[in-house]
């Protein structure tokens, strides 16, 4: 493929809604994000980590399917629903899946929609100049019906959309401004986002048991110095009872001998220590004193670097 992968934009985690300036708010997915690439000859389904996930998703796996461009490259988000709702734990059952066979099988099981909110190459031109609300109208004049793809729709008001997400239990919203570019692995506060539901990538330092089983992980952050801190102990969550035995099996070929914690966790009791390899999506409500979590509930395992796991991801999340 001639189109290299780019670093998508990123929004910056704001505590109140913009009330000046021209903004569109659109809801915040709870999902995988993912760049669509086709160079008018090959196709590829790139995350924001730079990892094909083309084999992940056959369905959405060629944009020109979706969309009218000889060329391009969309930005969106990968979700699957539960309930009706987004549902991070359902889209790793496709996203962490490697085997062709396994992908075929689970694929009706688990359908996915690609919920694409930006374009930022059509027909040999890049578009990352144009303000956010030129590439919109030319993101709808490209895109074809498809039962897998959708427009993220766009709201004047923010407040409003806002309210909505809480009342449907949304993870939250993101607020766009209407003229801004797109700063290829950039983060600023020209697009915002608003959470409602809390998350951190966490690694596992420990795990306890229950009848032989892993019942709960003991999660950790990385500071600056390569320190890994304790923030809580975790049970609770959408992990099945086949996640479960997996983690079991795989936490005793992680055994490890010393304590991989900068300090002893309150929760300790019992603890059996593991190599920190295992990294985990968690929800929580919001940070304690003590600097754990509160209500923490693992949403799935992710494909992460431990040292991606860092204690700065706190000082993003406490904004209330």
């Amino acid at each position: 493929m001639k189109l290299q992968p780019v670093v998508p934009f990123e929004p910056v985690l704001a505590s109140q809604l913009p009330e000046d300036g021209q903004w569109i708010a659109q809801i915040k997915w709870d999902g995988v994000r993912m760049l669509s690439y086709c160079d008018g000859n090959e196709a590829e389904l790139i995350n924001r980590r730079g990892n094909r996930r083309t084999l992940q998703y056959p369905e959405i796996a060629d944009p020109r399917a979706y969309c009218r461009a000889g060329s391009v490259i969309l930005d969106g988000e990968v979700i699957a629903l539960s309930g009706g709702k987004p549902s991070f734990h359902e889209v790793m059952r496709r996203d962490s899946l490697k085997n062709a066979a396994a992908i075929k099988a689970v694929s009706p099981q688990v359908p996915v929609l690609y919920m694409v909110f930006d374009i930022l190459y059509c027909n040999g031109t890049w578009l990352l100049d144009q303000p956010l609300s030129r590439r919109q109208q030319m993101l709808g004049e490209m895109l074809l019906p498809h039962p897998h793809v959708q427009a993220v729709p766009s709201y004047a008001d923010p407040a409003e959309l806002y309210a909505a997400a809480v009342r449907q239990g949304l993870e939250g919203i993101v607020c766009k401004d209407s003229g801004s570019t797109y700063a290829l692995g950039g983060k600023d506060k020209r697009w915002l986002k608003r959470k409602i539901i809390f998350d951190v990538t966490a690694v596992a330092g420990g795990v306890t048991f229950r009848d032989g089983t892993v019942n709960a992980v003991l999660l950790g952050l990385y500071d600056d110095e390569g320190k890994l801190h304790y923030i809580g102990h975790a049970g609770a969550g959408r992990m099945t009872v086949q996640d479960w035995r997996d983690l079991t099996e795989q936490a005793h070929t992680l055994a490890s001998e010393t304590m991989p914690f900068a300090e002893l966790p309150e929760r300790s009791k019992g603890a059996f220590w593991i190599k920190p390899q295992l990294v985990f999506k968690v929800h929580y409500l919001e940070w304690n004193p003590s600097g754990t979590l509160r209500h923490p509930s693992i949403q799935a395992r992710v494909e992460l670097a431990p040292q991606h796991c860092l204690l700065s991801q706190r000082d993003a999340s406490v904004v209330n």
